[in-house]
């Protein structure tokens, strides 16, 4: 008995110096690592602190560890509260859920019951109030594309919208006093269409300035103020159209304005309320088809002599040929006719002057009076060929150009072609547009060569008329004065 005391306190020495070693092994290594025991421990000055030292550190976590259970116990009933808690709010909102759903199947079956009841109540009713909501959409598309609601100042169209949007809801009725003004707009539109009527307005230039100016209404089709046509847009008023139409038209604006309560006009009014206006100040000028020759130099936009039209270069050239043409024809008739004027008034005198071709030609004789008739008749030939290259001048020129007109068209024609086919080839056949620039060269070309050639033939011709007749003139009094010649000699003609 005494050996195995013995025995086990040689053990337990021996595991308290190997707990002691290893403790201070552990400080050595990290004495931020210890704990209060654990310096209590090393602090120990023989066995018997030790071991109570061990006793007491049991004591301590024994304690822990009662408070660890205690503590795991009190969290698992409040867990366990809390899912009660938890199961008992989802049955109560499953309950409140299941009273909200029979309520609301309640309440849908209440709508159903009243509508129904509105639906008998209101009968036909309900088919003049969508009446009243299609009507009221109609008028209020109508109000704002109209150029009547330029002389308003009210904004109709507001009060409509507002109008119709409640008639759609089905559940507002439409009062007697709405009704009323809704057919007052009506009628009020249907009158101001047959006035003619003057009222100030405010106009919005293309530079962007507002100019206040007496307007004249023509029913619900045209605005016209200062002798040009006006256009109205929906939200912004009264504005200047980008380009006036034709002369004919607008000539027409000055004798309206002018006129009196009373008097009868005639005026061009545009019945489609601006569809056919628009149209007319899109369409090509007869400056833009021909080629702005003059405008375009006279505005500054064009530094060259040929500008381009839609007759493109061929056709300036063509307009160039026949004012060349013209001139030349003009000039040649007041050259013959002056030049007809002093051969017939030669032919009243015996004295001859240098101012004509016959006195020219008379001179000639009486420098050659002593000559045989077979060389005063070479000699007058020679004097009247000498005068006719100033008759005939440039009435060649008249006649090649003329000619050279028509074969310009050709060529501006082919050129046309010629654009038509390569905008086909890139754009294809599916917009015309692509087109339109080749064809309409090529048509005008065509145009301008035949404007030209026809009038220059007319010119050639009268001109040519005029100078052989005053040609032949001088032959005949040539010929007399060789007759004579012979007559007086005594030698028989040839």
């Amino acid at each position: 008995m005494k050996s195995m005391n013995v025995h086990g306190l040689t053990i337990t020495c021996g595991l308290a110096l190997a707990l002691v070693c290893g403790q201070a092994l552990a400080q050595d290594a990290d004495d931020s690592s210890q704990t209060p025991a654990d310096v209590e421990v090393n602090q120990a000055a023989s066995l018997d602190e030790l071991l109570e030292l061990v006793r007491q550190r049991r004591v301590v976590e024994s304690r822990e560890h009662v408070a660890r259970e205690q503590e795991f116990a009190n969290s698992r009933d409040r867990q366990q509260q809390m899912l009660e808690d938890a199961r008992a709010e989802q049955r109560s909102e499953e309950r409140r859920a299941e009273r909200l759903n029979a309520q609301f199947n309640e309440n849908e079956d209440r709508i159903d019951v009243l509508q129904n009841t509105l639906d008998e109540r209101l009968g036909r009713l309900r088919e003049l109030f969508g009446v009243l909501q299609q009507v009221a959409g109609d008028t209020r598309g109508l109000f704002e594309g109209s150029i009547i609601s330029a002389e308003f100042e009210e904004d109709r169209g507001e009060w409509l919208n507002e109008f119709a949007a409640k008639m759609g809801t089905s559940t507002q009725l439409a009062t007697i006093e709405e009704m009323e003004r809704l057919w007052f707009e009506l009628q009020r539109e249907m009158t101001k269409t047959g006035e003619v009527k003057r009222f100030d307005g405010v106009v919005s230039l293309l530079n962007g300035e507002n100019k206040p100016t007496e307007v004249v209404r023509v029913g619900a089709f045209n605005l016209v103020a200062d002798g040009e046509y006006l256009n109205y847009v929906p939200g912004v008023g009264i504005t200047e159209l980008a380009r006036q139409p034709a002369g004919r038209y607008t000539s027409t604006v000055g004798d309206l304005e002018d006129a009196s309560v009373g008097d009868v006009v005639e005026f061009a009014v545009d019945p489609t309320r601006g569809s056919l206006l628009s149209l007319l100040i899109q369409a090509a000028t007869v400056g833009e088809r021909v080629g702005s020759l003059f405008g375009g130099i006279a505005d500054g936009d064009c530094y060259l002599p040929f500008c381009d039209g839609q007759g493109g270069y061929v056709g300036s050239i063509i307009i160039l040929g026949g004012i060349l043409g013209v001139l030349l024809a003009i000039e040649r008739f007041v050259t013959l006719y002056l030049i007809g004027r002093k051969v017939h008034a030669q032919r009243e005198s015996d004295e001859a002057s240098d101012d004509n071709p016959l006195g020219r030609i008379m001179k000639v004789y009486e420098a050659n009076k002593s000559v045989d008739v077979e060389t005063l008749e070479l000699k007058l030939s020679e004097a009247i060929l000498t005068e006719t290259p100033a008759i005939t001048r440039n009435i060649t020129l008249i006649q090649v150009i003329s000619v050279v007109a028509p074969l310009a068209g050709l060529l501006g024609t082919v050129i046309g072609m010629i654009l038509t086919f390569q905008a086909i080839t890139l754009f294809g056949t599916g917009d015309p547009k692509t087109m339109a620039g080749g064809i309409s060269t090529a048509l005008m070309t065509t145009v301008l060569g035949l404007c030209v050639a026809i009038p220059t033939v007319l010119l050639h011709a009268l001109v040519n008329s005029q100078s052989k007749s005053l040609i032949h003139l001088i032959d005949e009094q040539s010929a007399g004065i060789v007759a004579e010649h012979a007559e007086r000699t005594g030698e028989a003609l040839g």
